[in-house]
């Protein structure tokens, strides 16, 4: 639960910070230049249909085609659902040139474009509308079955039974809401939708209908509950903003938004700053001595669990519980805190008893009840590996920060001085048969040109005996060590 939130606003980014019993719990980022498009509602304009896919590539102004499936196509899956209806294939209900309302259902990642639905769904604080469906959803997550018939009774009443309505499904936050409240969240979301197709009606394929909250009135939407104390935020216009939209959607939340009034900036007062710069690392210290590794690829991320220099009172096998024990709290934060999704593979260390094992997996499917983002834990493997995932709806907390090391190219390491040299050597011997210089000259970093002059003298030496035309060296700052050139005089 979401105890305290923290609000960092400038013109270029906002940064949000959950704390929960004083730890930061999650992070979120938006930047101006690169708002995520998750709920984002577009006329689009169909530029291709992949029958063999069974998708079609959909043009809503982007740099890159979105990205279109026929299970995303909302007349299809009501047929799916239909016994007496049989699903069509996607050209069926697709054609080139056609426009059509679609929503951003997954951010562009990488070099894949966003993904796309026809089946919208407009998120209220209370209730999710879907405009094109008709029934009545609730959250698995509200467990009371009295107060599950006693909500979806409520809303059944606040809808006209003589005119089409939609459909909607009740958030978990709804629990022991009022009729009153919503009231309100109906109103504002069928309103919504009537905007939407009013503007829909009025602009060019290709445009964008309408554009979800910022990052700040999320936070009241979606993270503000009974349990949070306070929300503090440290921009004027941007409280303003809050109060304002709080007044209409949230007001049991109103006099918990605060103005951070502070000289010291309100992350570095609660170290956000620091925890920001450890969750890019890849390694994350354990409190007991152990550590955990995290690495981040293109097809899942991996994560190793070490004892370090943890060792237990008891026994060894004690020190390996203990230590995954703890490891699996961490794990479970250290998703939130970098938003890490799709495959996840846990290295736990190696347990004997069947008991810690089952242990250690009910300690993580504890700790990774709270996370608002789907999970599944498909448990240990025959090499004993605990597999998972967590849906990925947007981009990383790395990948947001950070960009791939001009260096290493990602690689996360670079080949030796001595390595580039041999290259170099091999080079200028394949060079000296193609062509008849006056002299070849080597252009390199410091430390390749170094050992050059120091242990690898005797090899430059007797190459240029070999190919029988001098070398001369030549020190190039703006190198990295794996960079070299070789110029023919």
């Amino acid at each position: 639960m979401a105890e305290e939130i923290l609000i960092n606003v400038t013109p270029q980014e906002t940064r949000v910070a959950v704390l929960d019993h004083g730890v930061i719990d999650e992070l979120h980022i938006e930047r101006a230049s690169h708002r995520g498009l998750v709920g984002n509602i577009y006329l689009g304009r169909v530029a291709r249909v992949l029958p063999g896919m069974q998708s079609a590539f959909v043009e809503i102004g982007l740099e890159r085609a979105a990205f279109l499936h026929v299970a995303d196509i909302w007349e299809y899956r009501q047929a799916q659902h239909t016994p007496e209806i049989t699903p069509k294939p996607i050209e069926k209900h697709l054609h080139e040139g056609q426009s059509l309302i679609v929503q951003v259902i997954k951010d562009p990642i990488g070099s894949k474009g966003a993904r796309l639905s026809t089946q919208i769904s407009l998120a209220g604080r209370l209730l999710v509308h879907l405009p094109q469906d008709s029934h009545i959803g609730i959250s698995q997550r509200i467990e009371d079955e009295a107060e599950r018939t006693l909500l979806k009774d409520t809303l059944t009443k606040l809808l006209p039974a003589d005119s089409p309505h939609g459909g909607f499904i009740i958030r978990t936050m709804a629990e022991k809401a009022t009729e009153r409240d919503l009231a309100r969240d109906v109103e504002y979301l069928t309103k919504l939708w009537a905007d939407v197709q009013s503007r829909a009606k009025a602009i060019k394929p290709g445009s964008l209908v309408h554009q979800d909250l910022t990052l700040a009135e999320r936070v009241l939407r979606d993270f503000a509950t009974e349990d949070t104390q306070r929300v503090l935020v440290d921009s004027a216009e941007a409280y303003k903003a809050m109060i304002e939209f709080a007044l209409r959607y949230a007001p049991a939340v109103t006099e918990r938004v605060q103005m951070h009034e502070g000289v010291r900036p309100l992350f570095d007062m609660y170290g956000v700053e620091q925890e920001i710069e450890r969750a890019l690392h890849r390694r994350v210290d354990l409190k007991s001595g152990g550590y955990v590794i995290i690495d981040q690829t293109e097809a899942l991320t991996t994560i190793d669990v070490n004892t370090g220099g943890y060792v237990g009172v008891r026994s060894f096998d004690d020190t390996i519980f203990k230590t995954n024990l703890e490891a699996a709290q961490t794990i479970a934060r250290q998703l939130r805190l970098r938003n890490l999704g799709g495959i996840i593979i846990i290295d736990f260390i190696d347990m004997d008893l069947s008991e810690h094992r089952e242990a250690v997996l009910d300690a993580l499917n504890q700790a990774i009840s709270t996370d608002r983002t789907r999970l599944t834990v498909n448990g240990f493997t025959h090499l004993g590996l605990v597999e998972m995932t967590r849906k990925r709806t947007r981009e990383s907390l790395a990948h947001v920060l950070c960009e791939t090391c001009p260096t290493c190219s990602g690689r996360g390491e670079i080949k030796t001085a001595q390595t580039v040299c041999y290259e170099i050597l091999r080079e200028i011997s394949r060079e000296a048969k193609q062509f008849n210089p006056r002299e070849f000259r080597i252009l390199a970093a410091q430390s390749v040109i170094d050992l050059f002059l120091d242990d690898e003298s005797a090899a430059l030496a007797h190459l240029s005996d070999d190919v029988a035309k001098p070398v001369s060296l030549q020190v190039e700052a703006g190198y990295t060590q794996e960079q070299y050139d070789i110029v023919l005089l």
